[in-house]
């Protein structure tokens, strides 16, 4: 008997969109139809290469296909309406982060999914890594008292990662993916403080974002923390410590390492993280059960304030409490 698949569409298929296209190409529950990209030539390229039909308007996609899930993978700037369009339909929806660049948009945004009743996951795509999870089982029931982030890579050549209003910034776009991880293991932030500047890359064109950050936080369960970014390096390191008494938590990349009094213990990953998140999500939209989504909307959207709180420090020289505020 032929086993019927979830017709997928995808909307925007540049940077991250070419990972799922990959994995979804081979999973036996999917059949990729529709692609969209404002540029005609890319989305007819990778059209072609899965036979699907290319489309350069989201609206028309969305309105001429029968879709059962779509993968948005555009821009923070380029969300527009179009999860509450995706959502409206009755369409499951995998959103890539960050979820957007405004708070007040995205509470709007969270309860049009809300009603809606469609499945809807988020791109932090680390809380699925194997060692990730040895991690938090190992952290359960600890007191964490300090937390230490870093997130340390070189420039994306991309022309709107560049500009603040279009990105947020390297804290927003891509450190977002530290800032969640934090938030999954010790819990959510209580209060933000920031210092980020422009230190060492005037000289690239129309660039009006820090090379720098350095963030500080408190946390509800009353840990202190903070995290580092910069696009200032060739190479790319990230990663996590959490530290309590007598023992520390380190995730280096996708490695572990515990250190435990006069123990230490360190496991490598086994597990494709990117294949490990659409196959959970994919799974849920089939089952119906959610539970091994570790990112939904409102995670992503939670993940999003603390890193908007962070800009906003920087802008006002004030500690930002995060609360809910809708602004």
């Amino acid at each position: 008997m032929k086993i019927k698949k979830l017709k997928a569409g995808f909307i925007g298929i540049g940077g991250v969109a070419a990972t799922h296209l990959k994995i979804l190409k081979k999973h036996k529950s999917v059949d990729i139809i529709s692609v969209c990209d404002i540029a005609e030539v890319n989305a007819v390229r990778a059209a072609e290469e899965i036979g699907a039909r290319a489309y350069t308007d989201a609206d028309d996609m969305l309105e001429k296909e029968t879709l059962d899930v779509v993968f948005l993978c555009v821009p923070p700037f380029a969300h527009k309406d179009l999860e509450q369009e995706i959502v409206r339909k009755g369409i499951h929806l995998m959103v890539e982060k960050p979820v957007g660049l405004n708070m007040k948009e995205v509470y709007a945004k969270q309860e049009v999914i809300r009603k809606s009743g469609v499945i809807c996951a988020t791109g932090y795509c680390l809380r699925y890594l194997d060692t990730v999870q040895k991690a938090k089982e190992y952290l359960a029931g600890k007191e964490i008292a300090m937390v230490r982030g870093y997130y340390l890579s070189s420039f994306v050549e991309t022309p709107w990662y560049r500009t603040m209003s279009k990105s947020g910034g390297q804290l927003v776009e891509q450190a977002t993916h530290i800032v969640d991880l934090i938030r999954y293991l010790n819990g959510d932030f209580k209060k933000v403080y920031a210092n980020m500047a422009l230190r060492v890359s005037e000289d690239i064109e129309n660039i009006d974002i820090p090379d720098v950050s350095s963030v500080n936080f408190t946390f509800e369960n009353g840990a202190i923390g903070h995290l580092d970014c910069s696009f200032t390096q060739k190479d790319h390191r990230m990663g996590v410590e959490l530290l309590g008494k007598n023992f520390r938590v380190m995730i280096d990349g996708t490695k572990l390492t515990i250190f435990e009094n006069d123990n230490v213990v360190t496991y490598s990953s086994e597990v494709d993280f990117y294949e490990e998140q659409d196959n959970a999500f994919i799974e849920a939209i089939l089952t119906g059960r959610t539970e091994n989504i570790l990112s939904d909307y409102t995670n992503g959207l939670k993940t999003l304030e603390a890193t908007l709180a962070a800009n906003e420090s920087q802008k006002t020289d004030n500690v930002i409490p995060i609360t809910k505020t809708g602004s």
